[in-house]
């Protein structure tokens, strides 16, 4: 017997199943414990950006949800339950929303930013007080961010040593089956005192509408997450260990908006790639599967970090680095947004953001990189843009990332390691498709040229219809010597830190 339905039992009170970022049917755990009740379910999503500390979401990222959001009503009405949307503070509407339909509990799956569990604690002890049963559970990671611990007992700092204590703390559950059907609350077709409909959330653009190329290229939804991670399976998980660098092939799973929203569940993705390893079973193909699954383990590790450094995304989670001579340099930071730092691997990846809403992960880190030591701009301007314009910009994997090639985080990459924006273009993307895709002006280049067209020789720039400085800038930056001012700056919070 449920947990639920061991109290209350004479009643046919509904229990309020309240949706955040587990936009799914199948392995939802609070879903699962709402229909194991017995009670009628009532539905419901709120869009609360007003509580106080609450990160705001990006543009990019409002876009998918609508269409997130927008599955997930068609799949709830398929099997006789409606979704309701609201907006506005959850502490406040959960209450009401108990209120008006007379739920005797209300379920949900965790968050983990530290605002969030604040606010779901009150919401819980409220709700309690209240004589109201409310329940949490996980649908986000494969293990809760206190379970992993080093062998002192304490949080870990080390990606490595995390991940191998993480595979040893236990085996990964199977995933929770999806319901063929809802017992729905019998009002469900009556909509809410305080709902609103869909497009009344203001989710998508306006004019103009920046998101007409991402609308041709995604398919939000658990459905679109199904799709997603069969054809990865079936095309570019054997190969992915080597592939997954390679930003003019189609070689990495593009799985990251997905969970992002919650319509698939780490555990569903860990237990397919399983299946398809055993059946393909090889020295090669293990080693494939492993590599994809640790892309899964740094985003267990990016939420362990966030868990124990709740100001991940504005704090360096390395203090010398307070002291760190960053540059404040507005004309560059906009170069750099708009790809246009003559650094054709760079100009493409930035370029790809703003049109597709999501960046190849190689080139993630030479754009952040990029950034980060030949500009001097500090990590925190990058790690803002990329949450306003990336669909799957997750508060955990962002800002960990972004300090991970700053070198302030945990598990840093020295800052030593700098990458040389052309020797990167050239070993990841030989012929130059990807530069070509995304800066057009540059298409007509050689492959020998296409990484570095300032050193073209004029009778190749004028064959490519290409004149420096007019149709494509020159760099921004000379290489060499940015990489010097680099590690000298480095070098002065080191000298500082040991004096």
């Amino acid at each position: 017997m449920s947990a639920l339905s061991e109290q209350n039992q004479s009643t046919r009170a509904p229990v309020l199943l309240w949706f955040r970022d587990d936009l799914r049917l199948a392995d939802n755990p609070a879903l699962t414990e709402a229909l194991r009740s017995g009670r009628p379910v009532v539905a419901a999503f709120i869009l609360d950006d007003v509580t106080a500390n609450f990160r705001p979401m990006g543009a990019a990222a409002r876009w998918w949800l609508h269409g997130s959001l927008k599955a997930m009503a068609k799949a709830l009405l398929a099997l006789g339950a409606r979704l309701h949307f609201l907006r506005g503070s959850a502490l406040d509407l959960i209450p009401k929303l108990v209120e008006q339909t007379g739920a005797s509990a209300v379920v949900w799956n965790r968050r983990y930013g530290e605002a969030e569990r604040a606010a779901d604690s009150l919401l819980k002890e409220r709700l309690k007080e209240g004589g109201i049963d409310a329940r949490s559970f996980n649908g986000h990671l494969l293990y809760e961010p206190w379970e992993v611990k080093g062998k002192a007992g304490g949080p870990m700092k080390v990606f490595t040593p995390f991940w191998r204590a993480a595979r040893e703390l236990k085996e990964v559950p199977l995933p929770l089956s999806a319901p063929s059907a809802i017992n729905c609350w019998s009002n469900a077709g009556i909509e809410l005192p305080n709902a609103m409909a869909l497009d009344d959330l203001q989710l998508l653009p306006a004019s103009p509408n920046w998101a007409s190329e991402m609308e041709a290229l995604w398919q939000p939804g658990e459905a679109g997450a199904r799709v997603a991670l069969k054809r990865f399976l079936a095309e570019a998980v054997d190969g992915y260990g080597e592939g997954r660098n390679r930003p003019d092939r189609r070689s990495t799973s593009r799985l990251s908006p997905h969970l992002r929203s919650g319509e698939i569940s780490p555990r569903q993705i860990w237990h397919a790639t399983r299946l398809h390893e055993q059946a393909h079973a090889d020295g090669r193909s293990s080693y494939d599967h492993e590599k994809f699954l640790a892309e899964i383990g740094w985003r267990e590790f990016s939420y362990h970090l966030l868990y124990q450094a709740p100001d991940l995304a504005t704090a360096n989670f390395q203090q010398r680095f307070d002291a760190f001579p960053w540059r404040d340099d507005d004309a560059a930071l906009r170069a750099w947004r708009k790809g246009k730092t003559g650094y054709p691997i760079v100009d493409a990846g930035m370029r790809e953001l703003w049109r597709t809403g999501w960046m190849h992960n190689r080139v993630r880190m030479i754009t952040a990189s990029f950034l980060i030591k030949h500009l001097l701009i500090h990590w925190r301007r990058g790690e803002e843009w990329f949450w306003d314009t990336l669909v799957d910009a997750d508060p955990a994997s962002n800002a960990a990332s972004w300090q991970w090639v700053a070198g302030s985080g945990a598990d840093a990459a020295p800052y030593f390691r700098i990458f040389a924006p052309v020797l990167q273009g050239e070993k990841f993307d030989p012929k130059g498709d990807y530069v070509r895709k995304y800066v057009p002006e540059l298409a007509q280049l050689p492959d020998a040229w296409i990484h570095k067209p300032w050193l073209a020789p004029h009778p190749i720039l004028a064959r490519a219809g290409l004149t420096l400085g007019k149709e494509y800038p020159r760099p921004i930056v000379d290489h060499d010597a940015a990489r010097e001012r680099a590690l000298a700056a480095f070098k002065s919070i080191s000298t500082e830190s040991a004096s």
